[in-house]
Formats: structure tokens, C-alpha cells, sequence
């Protein structure tokens, strides 16, 4: 049987939805080899970023060759307020304060620096035989995958409505699903199912012999009693 690799959709700051989506990919792939493939925005609007970044580093410094980790353009806004003045603003109004407060942090200089090193070495693409990953997208018609690094944390119009072929199949965040579902297309898959809204946290399982999910796994928050 193939390798399956989990690519995992925009996380932030539910940790304990994340729990439980790794729960669940370590009982479906059953003792099986897998990879793991984080598509960005870990932090910001949701109660635990400082949760979601202690797990994930810590997966991916533990196996480096079995687990990547993506950034998402929250995770460049985070970065831009320690290196542009005016930054800081909107980064804090789309979600940046619950960080914050989930670190115990007054601001971006008081975060911990390991964990800035960590996301500013973050890569902004990965590739397999099949697919793409990436934050948010591609330019259709430029050369794949896209270079321009800014349209791969922040695109959304042409990519989401062209269904353009971009040689294997697009596996991205960054536009969440009001359906709570992921949305498959012929060229690519959208995994950001708006868990920080009420939604799941969703993995696609995908194999090493076809570009498109095999399944979806997914996790939602327990309505309260």
C-alpha cells in the first residue's frame, strides 16, 4: 500500500481540535507510514496559538523529514510587525490580540524568539509527485508553482474561480468554507473548513498514486451543554 500524507487545513489557534485531528490521523493510518503537511495560519482569532505552535513545532522538529510546516499569510502579517512600523495594527485586528493573549505577551517583542525563528524559516511551498501545497494559491496562467511568494499566502481572486491546470493538483488553506466542508475542483483542493468559526478542522488523505483526496477526516467543537 502507498504512503498516505495528511495535509492539514488553517488551524487557528483551535489546539484542541487540533488534538483531536492527530488523534484521528494516528488511529486511520494504523501503524501505516505517514506524512504529515501543515498548510499555514496557526495562529490569531482562536483561544490557543500559543497551544497549536507548541504542537506543531514540536512535531516538526522531532521529524523534520516526515512533517512540514507552511506559512500562512497570518503568520506573515506576525512577522511584518517586527520589521515594518504600522504593521502592528492590522495584524491586531485580524486576530493578532488573542495571540497575544495566549502567549501572555504585551506585544510582538515580547513573543518567544525561538518560535519567531521557527515561522520566519517557514517555507512557502512543498511538493510531492502529485500535488502542490500551498497557503492560498497560485496565479493561473503564470509558470507553476507560482514564484511570486505574496500570491502564495494571500491570493484568492482569479485562482478560486479558474479551474486552471497547474500541472498536479493544488492542495491549499486561506479561503474558509462557510459549508464546514472542503471544497474539491478538478485542480485542487481547498482544506480551510473555518474551524475558528464554528467549523471543522479538516485533513485530506492523499496517496502517492492520484493528486485528489482519497478521504477527509475532520474534527468539530463539541457544542456546549
Amino acid at each position: 500500500m502507498s504512503d498516505l500524507t495528511y495535509a492539514i487545513g488553517d488551524i487557528h489557534g483551535c489546539a484542541s481540535l487540533l488534538d483531536g485531528l492527530l488523534a484521528r490521523i494516528e488511529t486511520h493510518a494504523a501503524s501505516r507510514p505517514y506524512r504529515l503537511v501543515f498548510l499555514g495560519d496557526y495562529i490569531d482569532r482562536g483561544p490557543d496559538s500559543a497551544g497549536v505552535i507548541r504542537t506543531v513545532s514540536r512535531l516538526h522538529w522531532g521529524d523534520p523529514e516526515r512533517v512540514v510546516c507552511l506559512m500562512g499569510n497570518h503568520e506573515a502579517m506576525l512577522l511584518k510587525t517586527l520589521q515594518e512600523r504600522g504593521a502592528l495594527d492590522h495584524w491586531l485586528q485580524n486576530g493578532g490580540v488573542e495571540t497575544l493573549a495566549s502567549f501572555d505577551a504585551e506585544g510582538p517583542q515580547d513573543l518567544p524568539g525561538d518560535m519567531l525563528d521557527w515561522i520566519e524559516a517557514l517555507p512557502t511551498l512543498h511538493a510531492d509527485a502529485r500535488r502542490w501545497y500551498v497557503h492560498a494559491g497560485f496565479r493561473p496562467g503564470c509558470e507553476a508553482p507560482d514564484p511570486e511568494v505574496h500570491s502564495r499566502l494571500w491570493i484568492r481572486e482569479p485562482f478560486l474561480s479558474e479551474d486552471h491546470d497547474f500541472g498536479r493538483h493544488v492542495v491549499h488553506g486561506h479561503t474558509p468554507q462557510t459549508s464546514g466542508r472542503p471544497e474539491v475542483r478538478p485542480f485542487r483542493t481547498n482544506l480551510d473548513t473555518g474551524a475558528v468559526y464554528g467549523g471543522a478542522l479538516t485533513a485530506g488523505v492523499f496517496s502517492d498514486v492520484q493528486g485528489p483526496a482519497l478521504e477527509f477526516l475532520q474534527v468539530r467543537a463539541q457544542p456546549a451543554a
